[in-house]
């Protein structure tokens, strides 16, 4: 591998209702009660240990059916005008890493069932991370351009925005 380029290998795979990014939760705060489930590699399963005392986990994954042109600027799932990708959620991005907080349903041997998971079916899964709100959560935020409500987001599914 050479110094200018990064390479990951998936330690498993998040699977799903969902075939394609259409339909879906465009968070996981759009629908709390889907359910899924991170498979992980037999080899990684030992790093599942002690993850069972927390109540949710961070997903760090390859968006895989996105598609590869990235553009610096998109019209976002929650607004009507284009923004920097950066200042999104966009799924195409310079490098294709999706992030999800997830709700921590159970765990058993290499699997990890989740709800509120918002990923296509078969998504490579890079890493997991305990999520812990005093490391996660700032006390004192602002959210930029976007002044979308929480019902807004709790009802807002992808679209062929980012298909």
């Amino acid at each position: 591998m050479s110094e200018d380029h990064l390479g990951y290998e998936p330690i498993g795979v998040i699977r799903t209702a969902f075939e394609s990014p259409e339909g879906m939760p465009i968070q996981p705060v759009g629908d709390a009660a889907v359910e899924g489930t991170v498979e992980l590699e037999e080899a990684y399963a030992d790093g599942l240990r002690d993850l069972d005392g927390f109540t949710h986990c961070i997903l760090l994954y390859h968006f895989h059916a996105s598609d590869d042109a990235a553009s610096m600027e998109v019209e976002p799932f929650l607004n009507d005008e284009k923004r920097g990708v950066f200042a999104t959620r966009a799924p195409q991005r310079p490098n294709p890493i999706g992030l999800s907080v997830v709700e921590i349903e159970s765990i058993t041997d290499e699997t990890v069932t989740v709800n509120g998971i918002d990923v296509v079916d078969q998504t490579p899964l890079l890493d997991i991370k305990p999520f812990v709100p005093e490391f996660d959560v700032p006390a004192d935020v602002d959210t930029g351009w976007l002044t979308a409500s929480e019902s807004t987001i709790h009802s807002k599914e992808a679209d062929e925005r980012f298909l």
